[in-house]
């Protein structure tokens, strides 16, 4: 089993800036790939970013040019720098590693 605990949720402004982190613990030898996903009101659960044990990164096209993730694999934790918030990236935001899921953590883009 893995456990994952996320944190670095909270409210925002647009235009504003929010790091999450997730941390992983258990089972993490074999983790391969780490990733978010975020679940908007009434909407499914849709890939934020993910990245690879080498560090290769995958982004949504919706977060390109404004999300930045990256991970330590000493600390095992993955980080996702959000920058350029907007009201549409309003989520709960959840870690995942390799099918495990985070609690999650709320992000809330708001004026």
């Amino acid at each position: 089993q893995v456990q994952l605990v996320e944190s670095g949720g909270g409210l925002v402004q647009p235009g504003g800036s929010l790091r999450l982190s997730c941390s992983a613990s258990g089972n993490i030898f074999s983790i391969f790939t780490m990733g978010w996903y975020r679940q908007a009101p009434g909407k499914g659960r849709e890939l934020v970013a993910a990245i690879t044990r080498g560090g290769r990164p995958n982004y949504a096209d919706s977060v390109k040019g404004r999300f930045t993730i990256s991970r330590d694999n000493d600390k095992n934790t993955v980080y996702l720098q959000m920058n350029s918030l907007i009201p549409e990236d309003t989520a709960v935001y959840y870690c995942n590693a390799d099918g495990w899921w985070g609690q999650g953590t709320q992000v809330t883009v708001s004026s």
